[in-house]
């Protein structure tokens, strides 16, 4: 259910996510208006209520919450730095994939523009817009996630960070990096199996189930990174180098490459050259050079 008969949203950018967000808000109930810098992506959204403009300037008139979900960081400043006085008064999300000091300069520039700016980072593929499983990571200003917090929530459960507009950035990245770091080992793994005839798709099977049982325990091993404390050990760092250089000896018997496998070893070696070998395998987070946690 919409916030108010008065919303007015404007969405930017009409790639398969911007058209995604824009179509979660029309049935919504909000009153939408979409516009791309190419024609044509816009035919069934306006059969589904949406506004069609012309132009961006046009758009953001229409709006008075604008979303921005265009390609990088540049073409948000592409489209935006030549309607900043429109923009000004207005609330500014932008839901681009921006990196954090991206985000920052963006809010300083509609901070000098007189624009409300929230920054996010969207934890979904466009399918999932709208639907159970989506999640956005906000970060910048508060007035403006809490005034139109049913809108956000109308696209996926909404998450705030505070008023650094790079931090939902941050938070974003980190998954992602945990994310395409484990889609990497499945790569490594099928390359693997393939030697002795297991097909990729029967091995996603098996690495579903086993991923799923192991990352059940990510909190824990989170829980001891933050107290920097690896005398309690479940697994040590020597039994680890000895799993990994076997898995490494296995890879070169197999002809697979070491690009994934390889930098993991050499994380794990340095903790045992340095004397680490008896306490926990979290410990190899310390070879990556972690800043001091910040306690709030």
């Amino acid at each position: 259910m919409a916030e108010s008969p008065r919303t007015t949203v404007t969405v930017l950018g009409l790639g398969a996510m911007g058209q995604a967000l824009a179509a979660a808000l029309v049935r919504g109930g909000y009153r939408t208006t979409v516009w791309n810098r190419s024609p044509g992506k816009d035919t069934e959204l306006v059969a589904a209520g949406a506004k069609s403009a012309a132009t961006a300037d046009e758009a953001v008139a229409a709006g008075d919450l604008v979303v921005a979900c265009l390609f990088d960081h540049q073409s948000v400043h592409d489209v935006l730095d030549p309607i900043a006085d429109q923009l000004a008064g207005r609330s500014l999300v932008n839901l681009t994939s921006t990196e954090p000091k991206g985000a920052r300069e963006l809010a300083e520039w509609a901070r000098q523009h007189g624009i409300d700016y929230l920054d996010g980072g969207i934890m979904a593929t466009p399918p999932m817009i709208g639907q159970p499983g989506s999640s956005i990571l906000y970060s910048g200003s508060q007035r403006v996630f809490d005034e139109h917090r049913e809108v956000w929530e109308s696209l996926g459960s909404a998450e705030y960070f505070g008023t650094d507009a790079g931090t939902a950035s941050v938070v974003d990245f980190a998954l992602l990096a945990g994310m395409y770091t484990m889609f990497a080992g499945f790569y490594h793994g099928a390359a693997m199996v393939r030697t002795v005839g297991i097909s990729g798709a029967d091995f996603g099977k098996r690495a579903a189930d086993w991923f799923s049982a192991m990352t059940a325990s990510l909190p824990v091993a989170g829980a001891q990174i933050d107290t920097g404390d690896y005398t309690t050990v479940f697994q040590s760092l020597d039994f680890t180098k000895a799993a990994l250089d076997a898995i490494v000896s296995a890879s070169r018997h197999a002809g697979v490459d070491l690009d994934i496998v390889g930098p993991l070893k050499n994380l794990v070696d340095r903790q045992v050259a340095d004397g680490y070998g008896t306490e926990s395998t979290e410990r190899m987070f310390e070879s990556l050079n972690p800043p001091p946690l910040q306690r709030t």
